[in-house]
């Protein structure tokens, strides 16, 4: 399998750019993330921004990333430049730093097999105040964080059948009504 180049040649034109940040309040503590996803023109196409409970800011970043790379892949981008402010995520990205948290080497191979989907890919360190929108959107996103204020309750009666392409779950139909925004617990069962 044929990597893409992580670093940027000045002849490479790229379809895509995402400026990605990733925040945590505590560190463990509140966390999301904003991506900002522009086409080949600087336009800014889409936003993103989550809160992803409580973490620490590099696997917010990690997250962010991971949201840039599904966005691009479902647009069936091909080639991809990142701004991060993050020279932690960028650095392991990169191949210069080993992954030696255990709470980031999952997030970082998800982030190395999609974006070994694209042609070509490139993530570059950028200074914070480079990157002020999504530095926006992460705390915006962390604005919402935290613990739910009411404990999972179970939805009973409905099932997911779902696939696993490229690390992500495609639910197969027929699928069940869910609530936009609600968050749900999943459990996993390998069907036999």
């Amino acid at each position: 399998m044929r990597r893409p180049s992580l670093i940027a040649s000045p002849s490479t034109a790229l379809d895509w750019t995402a400026y990605i940040d990733g925040g945590s309040r505590g560190n463990p503590g509140p966390a999301g993330y904003g991506a900002v996803i522009q086409d080949a023109a600087g336009k800014t196409v889409e936003t993103l921004s989550r809160s992803i409970g409580r973490a620490t800011n590099n696997v917010a970043e990690y997250h962010a990333l991971l949201a840039a790379l599904a966005y691009i892949l479902e647009q069936n981008g091909k080639r991809l430049l990142v701004y991060c402010d993050s020279e932690l995520v960028v650095r392991q990205m990169q191949g210069r730093y080993r992954v030696q948290s255990p709470d980031l080497k999952p997030l970082h191979e998800q982030a190395r097999k999609l974006s070994s989907r694209l042609e070509h890919f490139v993530i570059q360190h950028i200074p914070r105040e480079q990157n002020r929108f999504a530095d926006e959107l992460a705390n915006q996103a962390m604005d919402h964080a935290g613990t739910p204020a009411h404990p999972a309750e179970p939805v009973r009666g409905q099932s997911l059948i779902a696939v696993c392409e490229g690390g992500w779950l495609r639910p197969l139909p027929p699928a069940p009504a869910l609530e936009e925004g609600a968050e749900y617990e999943v459990r996993l069962r390998k069907r036999q």
